[in-house]
C-alpha cells in the first residue's frame, strides 16, 4: 500500500496543479471520484492487467466506465496512466487528489459514526458543534454500527471523541482493572 501511494503521489500532485489552475478542482475531483471506483472493481482489475488489451482499449474502457466524456486533458491524463501502467493507481491517485483539494479550500474530513441514525438537524447541530471546536469547514461523512450501544464516535484527522457507550464502558473496564 506504501509503495502505490508513493508511486501515486506524482500524479496526484500533477493533476491537482493542473486542477487549480485551470479552477476545474471539482469536475476533477469527480471524475476522479469516478474512475477510481472502476479502477477498483476487479474485473476492471483484471482487465488492466491483461497483456491482450491495448492502452487505447484499457483508455476507452476506463474512460466509458467512468460515465463521464473527457476533455480533452482528462483524456491526455487517462491515457498517460495507462501507458504507464498505473491505472490500478487510481484510488490512491483520487485520495491524494483529494487531500490536497481539501488543504486548498481549507477543509478536513471528518467521519461521525453512530450507534443510530441522525437526523438532518442532529447533524446540522453536531456539524456546526464540530466545524467551530475544529476552527474549520468539514465535510462529514455518517456511519452506522450499532454496536456502538448508544453515542457517537468522531474522527477529525488525528483527533478522535469517543462519545460513545461501548468507548466509556471501555474506559471504565480500564479504571476497574488498574
Amino acid at each position: 500500500m506504501a509503495e502505490n501511494v508513493t508511486l501515486a503521489r506524482p500524479y496526484a500532485e500533477a493533476v491537482f496543479a493542473l486542477a487549480r489552475d485551470a479552477g476545474a478542482l471539482n469536475p476533477w475531483n469527480q471524475l476522479l471520484q469516478s474512475l477510481a471506483t472502476v479502477a477498483a472493481d476487479p474485473s476492471v482489475r483484471a482487465c488492466l492487467s491483461n497483456p491482450r488489451l491495448s492502452p487505447a482499449q484499457l483508455t476507452q474502457l476506463l474512460a466509458e466506465s467512468s460515465g463521464y466524456v473527457l476533455n480533452p486533458e482528462q483524456q491526455s491524463f487517462l491515457s498517460l496512466l495507462v501507458e504507464n501502467e498505473r491505472a490500478a493507481l487510481l484510488p490512491e491517485i483520487y485520495t491524494l487528489f483529494k487531500l490536497h483539494k481539501n488543504v486548498h479550500e481549507g477543509v478536513r474530513d471528518a467521519q461521525v459514526t453512530s450507534a443510530f441514525p441522525l437526523d438532518a438537524d442532529a447533524q446540522a447541530r453536531l456539524l456546526g458543534d464540530l466545524e467551530s471546536r475544529f476552527g474549520t469547514r468539514l465535510n462529514v461523512s455518517v456511519a452506522i454500527d450499532p454496536e456502538l450501544i448508544g453515542g457517537v464516535r468522531i474522527a477529525v484527522g488525528d483527533a478522535v471523541i469517543d462519545a460513545s457507550v461501548r468507548g466509556k464502558l471501555a474506559t471504565m473496564a480500564a479504571a476497574l482493572q488498574n
